[in-house]
Formats: structure tokens, sequence, C-alpha cells
């Protein structure tokens, strides 16, 4: 298994991960091919035996801030710490680039705790909330999503 930058050839696979609702125990936003295209050098993926098993995006966000998105691992593949080293290699390429402050939006908080991400008020993501939240139907009376940091 080896996790790597996603390239342009992964991206039908990468929208396969994300769209397989049925495989998720909580939402994953749904991301369109353009959406996917334009920012395939956001994403890692795991891949293995020529598949993809997994996928994480690291969002940069503002000049001190990046977001952990779109972490998907294929429901066969739970359980076995890929979700821990996808989102690891995302927080070590914020470190390159010099971010030191990232944030996470999810339903499975408990997942984040164990990586040293801690609750915070959506209120203190500012940014965030005026790119993307805006523009969610979910947003503000059904948003489900806990709002986590961690300072590296």
């Amino acid at each position: 298994m080896t996790i790597r930058k996603a390239r342009i050839q992964d991206i039908k696979e990468i929208h396969t991960l994300l769209m397989r609702q049925e495989d998720h125990e909580s939402l994953v936003l749904p991301r369109s091919f353009s959406q996917l295209y334009s920012h395939v050098r956001d994403f890692f993926v795991a891949e293995e035996n020529g598949e993809l098993i997994g996928c994480v995006a690291l969002s940069i966000t503002w000049s001190d801030l990046a977001e952990i998105r779109s972490l998907v691992v294929a429901k066969a593949r739970r359980g076995g710490g890929l979700g821990r080293k996808l989102v690891e290699a995302a927080m070590s390429e914020a470190v390159t680039l010099g971010i030191y402050t990232i944030f996470t939006l999810t339903e499975v908080p408990g997942f984040f705790e164990k990586l040293g991400y801690t609750a915070t008020e959506m209120d203190n993501l500012n940014q965030k909330i005026w790119a993307d939240c805006l523009n969610c139907p979910r947003f503000p009376d059904h948003c489900n999503e806990v709002a986590m940091t961690i300072e590296l």
C-alpha cells in the first residue's frame, strides 16, 4: 500500500470514493469533477494493487490555516490505520508549507481527537464559513459537523 500525491488519472476513482455515500458513516460533501480537477494538487491517495482505497485533501484556507477535508477510506479497509496515515501525510505537507494550524469539520470527532485535534467553535473559522459553509444546504441549522483544530 502506498500513500502518494494524486494525479489527474486518479480523479475518476477519487470521485467514486467521495460519491459512494452508502460506504460512509458520515456525510462527505460531494465534489464535482470540475472541482476535483482544479484541486487535484490538494489530494493524497492511498493505492493498493493499482486501486485507490482512500483519499484526503489538504485545502489551504489562509496564510496560516489549512483544512483537512474529503477524507474517505474504502469500507473494506477501515480500522487498520489508513485514515490516520492519510491525515498525517496531509499534516506533514502543511508543515512543509509553513502552515501550523489545521482544522477539520467532521461528524466523527473521536477519530480526530485520537490524532490530537480539539473541538472549537465554528465561529473561530470565519474564512471557512464564508468560503464554503454558506453554500451548504445544511448550513446553519442542520449542520452536524464538529469544528476541530490542531496546532503543529
